[in-house]
């Protein structure tokens, strides 16, 4: 396939990265810094949805923007360096390139953070698209081509949908194999190394 013809979309959060002990440094030193008690594991036990949601568990409403924009200042010098990528990740960007295709990062991630984290690992990314949830990311996998969409929570199988792309499912998230095949998934993987034998087997389908 050419490289026009093959666009991969993937979200980041536990499908590229593992950002949990990132993002718990972050909610610690959040709490720290504002005296407000956050349970730091619970909130990176859930991770996928916006950032205003998990907020809004932790303080009330008329201070959830604030705190957003705190959280994410914070994170460049608390997250990115504890973050690692999950296995498989640049294995399964490799295939996508093997193939003659493109990748793109569409996720709910402050957009300036998330491309941090892909150039802090290496991750070789062709398009990086940020601040999008669930059918919110439809509009970018529409804008770019995406035919897959890869994910591991039931918001990325949503935006799938609404693209009308094919919804690769990872159980390395929030969302076990039950949950996202429920959510309408259509093929729901153990994690990412198993990802360039389903899109072999996917492109020889095709042809």
């Amino acid at each position: 396939m050419t490289s026009h013809a093959l666009t991969v979309g993937f979200d980041l959060d536990m499908t590229l990265i593992d950002s949990r002990p990132g993002i718990r440094a972050v909610y610690l030193a959040l709490s720290a810094a504002t005296g407000v008690p956050i349970d730091a594991d619970l909130a990176v036990s859930r991770l996928g949805p916006p950032l205003d949601e998990e907020m809004a568990n932790w303080f009330p409403a008329e201070r959830v923007a604030e705190v957003s924009d705190l959280y994410r200042a914070m994170y460049p010098d608390h997250a990115i360096t504890r973050t690692l990528p999950m296995p498989g990740a640049r294995e399964a960007i490799d295939a996508v390139h093997a193939a003659g295709g493109r990748a793109v990062v569409v996720t709910a991630k402050h957009e300036p953070n998330a491309l941090l984290h892909i150039r802090h690992l290496g991750i070789e990314a062709d398009v990086v698209v940020g601040d999008l949830w669930a059918e919110g990311k439809a509009e970018a996998l529409r804008r770019h081509g995406a035919s897959v969409y890869v994910g591991d929570h039931i918001g990325d199988v949503r935006g799938a949908r609404a693209a009308q792309a094919l919804s690769v499912a990872v159980a390395t998230g929030p969302c076990d194999a039950a949950a996202l095949r429920a959510a309408g998934a259509d093929a729901v993987l153990a994690d990412l190394m198993e990802f360039p034998r389903w899109l072999d087997a996917h492109l020889a389908a095709a042809a």
